[in-house]
């Protein structure tokens, strides 16, 4: 393998690896939900 096309894999590999990581991190230290997740406790019926 030359050097440009280990240049541009690495690059790549360390671009996705970024991305990964930031959206990852951003998912878990998100503040939770004020809203209830459950579609049921939406419902106005009672069961």
């Amino acid at each position: 393998m030359n050097n440009d096309a280990l240049i541009l894999m690495l690059g790549s590999v360390l671009i996705v690896t970024g991305i990964t990581v930031y959206f990852f991190y951003r998912v878990l230290t998100s503040p939770p939900k004020k809203e209830p997740d459950s579609y049921a406790e939406n419902d106005d019926v009672k069961r």
